[in-house]
Parts: structure tokens; C-alpha cells; sequence
């Protein structure tokens, strides 16, 4: 086991991230990685109260959104994931949209399999800006 793995082992080991998408924009392979690496993948969820019943059910450690997803839904799952402190990013296949002023501090992740990006985005260092990796 490189360096490397062990670091993404012992960012992602025990954690349970909640998967809320209408689709797969995750890839197996990012799915299966993931597992491997330790996590626990709940979801995928596609509804606002399916995702807050697990979120505010302190049962995550960590989200990953379909950015695509329509912004009525997305965005007040955000505000609750921001006002109980906790980590979650956007995950696209393509193109970014417009994301409304106010929600920063998440890091955009064009590549859903490019675990390294969605284990700093989740489990390093915070940022206050947004980023796109």
C-alpha cells in the first residue's frame, strides 16, 4: 500500500457519506473506491426530506450533491448542511451552473472519480473560497 492510499484510507475509514443525486453522476468506480478506502455510502437519496431525515439524524459525516439537481432542492439542504457545520461538496460531469451568491466554502469536483479531490474537498483543510479541481 502506497503513501497515498494510506492517507485516503485514513481520510474516508468509519465515514458515512450521504450520496444525494437523481442519477449516478458517481461512477461505480468512485463508488467502489470509496468502499474500499472504508466509507460507508448511504444513498443515493433523491428527495430534499430523505437526505435532511439522515442529515438532521446525525447519521452523516459528510455529503456529496448533484450540483445539477434542481436549486429549490439543493440549495436548502446546503443551508442546513452550513448551519450544522458540515462538510459536503458538488460533484458534475460537465459544466458548472450558476451558483447563487452566498454559498461558498465548497469545492466544485468535475471528476467524481478523482478521489483525492473529494477527500481534501471533504475531510482536509476547509477553505472559505470556492474552488474548481
Amino acid at each position: 500500500m502506497n503513501d497515498a492510499t494510506m492517507t485516503y484510507r485514513q481520510m474516508f475509514s468509519g465515514k458515512r457519506l450521504l450520496i444525494v443525486e437523481d442519477g449516478y453522476f458517481l461512477s461505480e468506480e468512485a463508488r467502489q473506491k470509496l468502499q474500499e478506502l472504508g466509507a460507508t455510502l448511504l444513498g443515493p437519496v433523491s428527495t430534499a426530506e430523505d437526505a435532511l431525515e439522515l442529515i438532521k439524524g446525525k447519521n452523516v459525516d459528510a455529503v456529496i450533491l448533484d450540483l445539477h439537481l434542481d436549486a429549490g432542492f439543493v440549495f436548502p439542504i446546503v443551508e442546513t448542511l452550513q448551519r450544522l457545520k458540515l462538510p459536503y461538496l458538488f460533484a458534475i460531469g460537465h459544466e458548472p451552473p450558476i451558483v447563487p451568491a452566498g454559498f461558498t466554502g465548497f469545492i466544485l469536483c468535475d471528476k467524481a472519480a478523482e478521489i483525492e479531490h473529494i477527500g481534501k474537498a471533504l475531510f482536509g483543510r476547509r477553505k472559505r473560497d470556492l474552488y474548481l479541481v
